[in-house]
């Protein structure tokens, strides 16, 4: 049987959705054992807790929006349509300081969760 040429588009409302940080948002577009693509929405005025990935490597690519990242005790402030590049054992974190929503797609390989190690 073939399968619809539908059901390979992704977006946020065919994706597994869940919450971070109480109040953050993100949505699986791929998850896989080696690869896991997420697109995620930050409120105003909001952080993650630093941490690291042992083995994961990580691109972040902001789509509307600003964000402040502190990796290793510097930061960085990357706008719309750029991307930054966390290395693994790199302590970082990221931080919407602005009075709008922060959406972004987040791409690790390997996948990030249950790699995280919190240190604050």
């Amino acid at each position: 049987m073939e399968k619809n040429k539908f059901d390979r588009i992704t977006d946020i409302n065919n994706s597994e959705h869940y919450t971070w940080g109480k109040i953050c948002d993100g949505w699986h577009f791929v998850k896989t054992d080696s690869l896991s693509v997420i697109r995620e929405t930050m409120p105003k005025e909001t952080q993650e807790k630093k941490h690291f990935h042992a083995k994961a490597l990580q691109f972040f690519y902001i789509l509307s929006g600003e964000a402040t990242f502190e990796i290793d005790e510097q930061l960085y402030v990357i706008k719309e349509n750029q991307g930054i590049t966390i290395k693994p054992k790199e302590k970082h974190k990221i931080m919407n300081n602005t009075d709008f929503d922060l959406k972004f797609m987040v791409i690790s390989n390997p996948p990030s969760h249950g790699d995280r190690i919190d240190i604050e």
